[in-house]
């Protein structure tokens, strides 16, 4: 049964969200990020990845909080971590606190020890509202940034007996392993093929050809995966991953430089990503020459009695 969100304020209502409410959720999201960063960077693909996402219950672990108009003013939703977005024009009005208590309510109902919560520093209302609430920072996360003004170059030789090809059809499952075996010593549980795909390899924004494949012999050693995000001007890389008894190589730094070149080929004079401070590779991307745009905070809270 969907739940109520308590203490919406007067003129709100709330429902489930469904997968027809991928357009009105990206435009919120977008909305929102244009109100912190100056710019909208996330795509329908990832929306319609989340609300996919194995064990999340649309009818249960999402809301939907419209204004009298119609107007979607806020979502929310809770699997293993939760995400909350109020749109600029109706905050102050209670939404972020009512959402944030519907969010830990549901968290408590299925078990959870803790609710995770990620916030732009820059949002400073919203770590207030998060710090008041009892939630400790977890994890820094930042976007980097690598301009190109001129072309890149790439690293010439590559490592010793190291090839380089863009991402082809079929590439997916290897690289899902990959990836996996690389975030282990982080990430806190491994995906399934089909989650990860779909938040990487299936999704719209994949770009196979600007994504750049490291090999040693027949065998994948690293993946720099890269999306093609409709309406921004510029390139993104969405994973970059090296398997551990090939790192110290340069192999990570080769893919990122073969990955840069083939966006500036394609039009673009910048490409992003994130990585935060658990992965410990900062250090790396500020050596390649990346520099952070913004950072955000992982925050969570202890749901235990």
């Amino acid at each position: 049964m969907p739940m109520s969100v308590p203490s919406l304020p007067p003129g709100y209502r709330s429902r489930s969200a469904s997968v027809h409410d991928v357009p009105a959720i990206h435009a919120l999201v977008m909305a929102c990020e244009e109100e912190v960063y100056g710019r909208g960077r996330t795509d329908a693909g990832v929306i319609a990845a989340d609300l996919a996402r194995p064990g999340l219950v649309l009818e249960s672990d999402t809301v939907l909080v419209h204004d009298r108009a119609g107007r979607l003013a806020a979502r929310a939703w809770v699997d293993r971590r939760s995400e909350i977005d109020v749109h600029p024009q109706h905050r102050g009005q209670g939404l972020g606190v009512a959402l944030l208590g519907w969010a830990q309510t549901r968290a408590r109902q299925v078990g959870s020890d803790g609710i995770v919560q990620t916030v732009p520093d820059a949002d400073m209302g919203a770590v207030a509202l998060l710090r008041s609430r009892g939630y400790e920072p977890l994890v820094t996360s930042w976007l980097l940034e690598f301009a190109m003004r001129e072309e890149p170059a790439v690293p010439e030789p590559p490592p010793t007996g190291v090839t380089v090809r863009p991402f082809r059809a079929g590439d997916g499952p290897a690289a899902h392993v990959l990836v996996q075996d690389a975030f282990d010593e982080w990430q806190e549980r491994r995906q399934a093929y089909e989650e990860w795909a779909t938040h990487t390899v299936e999704r719209p924004a994949f770009a196979p050809a600007l994504s750049a494949l490291a090999f040693v012999g027949d065998q994948l050693v690293g993946a720099a995966l890269a999306l093609d995000v409709p309406g921004t001007d510029e390139g993104y890389l969405e994973q970059v991953a090296v398997r551990r008894d090939h790192r110290g190589r340069g192999i990570a730094r080769l893919l990122l430089r073969h990955t840069f070149r083939a966006f500036h080929r394609a039009g673009r004079r910048s490409c992003t990503l994130w990585t935060h401070s658990d992965t410990g590779a900062l250090d790396l991307y500020l050596r390649v020459g990346m520099t952070v745009r913004h950072s955000s905070t992982v925050f969570r809270k202890e749901l235990r009695s």
